[in-house]
């Protein structure tokens, strides 16, 4: 019988698992915002931004923007601290829109800064595998000999006709090379990835998966689609031209993704949280904590492990 690892409590390889070896507690992640934009939605490449992201750019839940970016980070600790969570070890990530989508000589300022909160023992980085410049690379490589620095890069899909669709706006031999060039420098690189994009079904799903463990991505954020005001996809949605997943089929969707992800990949997410005060669909999510314990049961019970591939 093939032995399996336990990563803590839950049958996968969890970012709280790995705070948890890495640095010997709970560490929490503070999510902020640097002012940046994006090339899809200034005209360089669109000024519509990809067609599920909402106004603030992905950055719904950051902090926001006004003060520096100590202020945000004191403030988002004291409203950690004021719902009872005791941690005192944080993640600054820079989250909203392109975070990497500035001169390099603004970036340095806001990243050195939350490099030196001292409560702060990594630096996270949300962006687009185009906006890596050879500039921005050289400072990542510098903040890493300060602290951790992980690279989020938002894929979503592999697909073409889907890349279109969402309007992505970068082939993936970017995303191939941007991994490479993160890695090489000893940045770990975190991949996103969504289930339930229109006109996908659950193999396309689990082929971009497969496509993100062969490129030796660090880290992976499952993430269902959500339906969000205010978005080209709402208006897609309310005109009836795709359906969104159940949480039965999600459950399946990510159950099989991590029976197929090598088991020393981090699971930065296995699921999302649309703002409820724009989420249009589905209406089931807005139970985290309820789809959690159903992903958890359900993997219990079939016996799905974290890179024990099972026919489901």
């Amino acid at each position: 019988m093939m032995e399996v690892r336990k990563w803590g409590n839950r049958p996968y390889h969890s970012l709280d698992y790995e705070c948890k070896r890495r640095f010997g507690e709970k560490v929490y992640k503070i999510s902020l915002a640097g002012g940046t934009t994006c090339p899809n939605r200034d005209g360089t490449l669109d000024n519509r931004g990809c067609i599920f992201c909402s106004g603030s750019g992905s950055g719904d839940f950051a902090s926001p923007a006004y003060g520096s970016v100590t202020e945000q980070i004191n403030r988002e600790i004291k409203r950690l601290q004021s719902q009872k969570h005791t941690g005192q070890k944080f993640i600054a990530y820079f989250q909203s829109f392109t975070a990497t989508y500035a001169p390099a000589a603004h970036l340095k300022t806001l990243w050195e800064e939350a490099m030196t909160h001292p409560d702060v023992v990594m630096l996270s980085i949300a962006t687009r595998p185009d906006c890596l410049s050879e500039e921005v690379l050289d400072l990542l490589a510098k903040c890493r000999q300060q602290i951790p620095v992980t690279v989020e890069l938002g894929l979503q899909t592999i697909h073409p006709k889907t890349v279109s669709y969402i309007r992505r706006a970068y082939p993936n031999d970017v995303y191939n090379t941007a991994v490479e060039r993160l890695k090489s420098i000893g940045i770990e690189v975190v991949t996103h990835v969504i289930a339930g994009l229109p006109g996908e079904t659950k193999k396309d799903f689990l082929t971009t998966v497969e496509y993100v463990a062969s490129k030796k991505s660090d880290g992976i954020k499952l993430q269902l689609l959500h339906v969000l005001k205010g978005t080209d996809l709402a208006t897609d949605f309310a005109e009836h031209r795709f359906d969104v997943l159940t949480l039965e089929q999600y459950l399946d969707y990510v159950t099989s993704a991590l029976s197929i992800l090598p088991p020393d990949m981090v699971i930065h997410r296995v699921t999302g949280d649309g703002p409820k005060d724009i989420l249009i669909a589905p209406a089931w999510s807005r139970n985290k904590r309820h789809v959690l314990n159903s992903l958890h049961r359900k993997m219990r019970e079939e016996n799905i492990w974290q890179g024990m591939f099972c026919q489901l």
